[in-house]
């Protein structure tokens, strides 16, 4: 980095790797490269830059002015620098090495550059850059010993003839076969049968194509380990001399059993998923899972259950006293075999069942992990003495192997399922429970959920309590107060129905709405009505489109429930159905609303004055094939929303008009809370029982302050997101959240840089402070982005996947120019 130079008479800017662009007063010089030094051709340092600094360890101060002679390692070659600087005045430059000696004293072997001269303030001077050494690490023949014969992965050479020549310790450690029985030999005389003529065919293959074989994969067993499966990936390639003669075949193996199970069990699921759990029927979906599980999983199964699992919640929870020894009863409910008429059993579908596993009591259903008995001996004592049917069974239809596990979900005790195997001779390992835990799992949850629709379908006021919601959550855009009253208190359900649905984008949805008729009919429309609309509001849709697809569920819930089977059991068929569907944005105070068939909403502005918003009416859900509009509404702050039912304003003389004038005088009282306003309307309206049920929703808006506001046009270049990143640092530390700070600047990068480099501009970052922190990126395009889990290997693929760990939720919704991608995050 210091060449001692020769005054020139030379001038202008140096030839060399950067110009120099100015020099300050204290001799710094501010240069394009990493380490640079101005040299004077008398030796003196003129310049001295940040990474020279950093280089070396000396500050400008104690550099510049003196002698670049106190930089070099050894003493100075005066010859070697005057032929340098002689160069360097022909404008060529030069580079080199040269020893430096930093401020510690460290030796420093840098490569150096010198830059033609130049004339710096009347002097002449050069220009010298550079950087240190760095040393190529050399890899050993020990090393590279240790890298074969460790590596985790399995690794041989063969000849030609398919012999082995060498392999490390991992292959030997996998195939079970010492390697002095390997070496010399072909794969079909030391590994199993199968196994080796694939080995050796894929290898055959290789040496006459030239083409590598990889990652294939292949289930097996070695003599390391002859009673379990196991999978393995494996890659061939042939090996070449100099002159591309074949002259072997490297082979490389990797064991996967585990990826391989993991695929293995997600199969087992997803096939699960669509077979078990077709009905809200316990005994079905008990006789679903036995079926599934024969013959792919075992060859019998058999599934026993609590009585209070089949619909009696008196039976089943004691125990068994007597003969029984105090045991806990359970009742056959399902079971398939292999063999017809299932004659494994010892015990028929219907009747009750004491058993449970020997050396296992009854506490195994209530906490026990799945139970896997490998081997079963039936001349053992606790199978010959305690369970002698069960034991002959055994011993008759060669049942071998058994996985027993407790079925439990939400914290309720189901049952026991039992697979056992017989035809396959492959016994049951540990690899074998983790399907059978999923398995039983998730027949659980469906089990559960047939029990529980049998016990609330027998229960009208805990179904009611159930579907409606029992807290309204408005956020701080809305407060709200609610009302609900069914038209008979004996039934204790109706068909009508409200909601509060937190939005993204600090916004609100409002929605209530009315099922024709009342009982249990009307209320198991009302909670599949309102299920349905929060789905559809989760996905962000407009309120329209919301009453639009809305109507759809309706028309298809009516076709199936009204044809066929469904229809003769008394199916719960909807005879039709309004709704109300409004979506309040703090931050434009606009509300936008949609109705279809229902009465309209009440406003009540801070200045006292009520009125109906008019909102096209729309035809009641149902009808299908006519179209729904949405309007909007500017609300000032402090703005009062009541959405209704008909019941409350239909009156016993059925006169509406009447009824919304009603309705209009009692919202107009001032001085009550909204609590006390909403149960003040109700009693005023209604002060006797009523033929309908009423339902009513107010709501008062607040507007999201601009101080909690922030936001930002993106340039459509990745260098904006630095930028971006550091107005979002400072706007949180002016809103008081700099513990955020962190994992909003890497949500914010992420999302940015996605719509930069994937979508179109224009491209715009929000920032919303509510009750949570909320971060916006808006773009033009439409393409939804799709979280998906990166491999280890891969350079990319990870950004939503971080958004999606570091917020409480994500999502996308769209809008008329485009979409937005959003982020919430919980306040400290």
């Amino acid at each position: 980095m210091v060449v001692r130079c020769m005054a020139s008479a030379d001038e202008g800017p140096p030839a060399g790797p950067g110009p120099v662009s100015s020099v300050d007063a204290w001799g710094t010089a501010q240069v394009a490269d990493d380490a640079a030094a101005v040299i004077a051709g008398d030796g003196t340092v003129m310049g001295w830059t940040r990474g020279a600094e950093a280089l070396l360890g000396y500050p400008a101060a104690e550099v510049v002015g003196r002698s670049s002679a106190l930089l070099l390692g050894g003493p100075p070659d005066l010859r070697r620098t005057a032929a340098v600087a002689d160069h360097c005045r022909g404008g060529a430059g030069w580079s080199g090495q040269v020893a430096l000696r930093a401020r510690d004293g460290r030796p420093v072997d840098a490569d150096l550059r010198v830059s033609g001269s130049f004339l710096v303030a009347g002097r002449e001077g050069f220009l010298v850059s550079g950087r240190e050494r760095t040393r190529r690490w050399t890899v050993r023949g020990s090393v590279l010993d240790g890298f074969l014969t460790r590596s985790p992965v399995g690794m041989a050479v063969l000849d030609p003839q398919l012999r082995y020549l060498w392999l490390n310790d991992t292959l030997e450690r996998f195939g079970g076969v010492p390697r002095e029985q390997r070496l010399g030999r072909r794969p079909n005389e030391v590994l199993p049968g199968e196994l080796a003529a694939t080995t050796e065919r894929l290898m055959r293959q290789v040496l006459v194509t030239g083409a590598p074989i990889t990652d294939y994969e292949y289930l097996g067993w070695s003599w390391s380990d002859p009673h379990r499966r196991r999978a393995y990936s494996s890659s061939f390639f042939p090996l070449a001399d100099a002159e591309e003669n074949r002259i072997g075949i490297g082979y490389m193996v990797l064991d996967v059993t585990d990826r391989w199970n993991a695929r293995r069990l997600l199969a087992l699921v997803n096939e699960a998923g669509a077979s078990i759990g077709s009905t809200l029927d316990v005994q079905r979906t008990a006789q679903e899972l036995a079926d599934f599980a024969v013959p792919r999983f075992a060859d019998y199964v058999y599934v026993d259950l609590l009585d209070t699992a089949l619909g009696d919640d008196r039976a089943g929870l004691l125990m068994s006293g007597g003969e029984n020894g105090g045991r806990l009863l359970l009742r056959r409910t399902a079971m398939r075999s292999v063999r017809e008429g299932c004659p494994e059993a010892a015990v028929r579908i219907g009747e009750t069942v004491d058993f449970v596993l020997p050396s296992h009591d009854e506490r195994f259903l209530v906490d026990g992990d799945p139970v896997l008995l490998p081997m079963l001996d039936p001349d053992s004592p606790p199978w010959a003495v305690e369970q002698p049917v069960r034991a002959s069974r055994i011993r008759e239809f060669g049942l071998h192997s058994l996985i027993s596990v407790p079925m439990r979900a939400r914290e309720t005790v189901l049952g026991l399922t039992t697979f056992m195997r017989s035809r396959n001779p492959v016994p049951f390992d540990e690899d074998d429970v983790a399907p059978a835990r999923e398995l039983v799992a998730r027949a659980a949850v469906c089990v559960d959920n047939a029990r529980r629709y049998t016990r609330e379908h027998t229960a009208a006021l805990v179904l009611q309590q159930s579907l409606l919601p029992r807290t309204l959550r408005g956020g701080t855009a809305l407060d709200v107060a609610s009302s609900y009253l069914p038209a008979d208190a004996k039934d204790g359900v109706g068909g009508d129905w409200f909601d509060v649905i937190p939005l993204s984008g600090a916004r609100v949805g409002l929605v209530i709405g009315d099922v024709v008729g009342h009982g249990i009919n009307a209320a198991a429309t009302m909670g599949r009505l309102r299920t349905a609309v929060q789905t559809l509001a989760d996905m962000d849709l407009p309120p329209d489109e919301l009453l639009a697809r809305l109507d759809d569920l309706v028309l298809r819930l009516s076709e199936e429930e009204t044809s066929g089977e469904r229809a003769d059991r008394g199916g719960t068929t909807v005879l039709g159905a309004t709704c109300l569907y409004a979506v309040y944005d703090p931050t434009t105070r606009c509300c936008t609303m949609a109705r279809a068939g229902h009465p309209p909403p009440v406003l009540l502005t801070p200045d006292g004055t009520v009125s109906f918003p008019a909102l096209p009416a729309g035809p009641p859900l149902g009808l299908g094939g006519l179209p729904f509009e949405a309007r909007e509404v500017e609300l000032p702050e402090g703005s009062l929303l009541g959405l209704y039912t008909d019941g409350l304003v239909e009156g016993a003389d059925k006169d509406i008009e009447h009824g919304m004038d009603r309705l209009r005088h009692a919202l107009a009282r001032p001085g009550l809370g909204l609590e006390e306003l909403c149960s003040a309307v109700v009693a005023e309206l209604l002060p006797a029982p009523q033929p309908d049920d009423i339902a009513l929703l107010l709501a008062r808006t607040h507007a999201l302050s601009p101080d909690q506001l922030a936001s930002w046009d993106v340039p459509l270049d990745p260098a904006a997101v630095g930028t971006i990143r550091s107005d979002v640092a400072r706007r949180l530390e002016e809103w008081g959240l700099t513990e955020l700070t962190m994992t909003t600047e890497l949500i914010v990068s992420e999302l940015v840089t996605n719509a930069i480099r994937y979508a179109s501009g224009p491209v715009r970052l929000r920032l919303l402070l509510q009750s949570a922190l909320i971060c916006e990126v808006s773009d033009a395009s439409n393409t939804s982005p799709r979280l998906r889990h990166a491999r280890t290997t891969d350079e990319g693929g990870r950004g939503l996947f971080l958004v999606a760990q570091l917020s409480r939720r994500w999502g996308t919704r769209y809008t008329p120019q485009g979409k937005i991608i959003w982020a919430e995050q919980n306040l400290p």
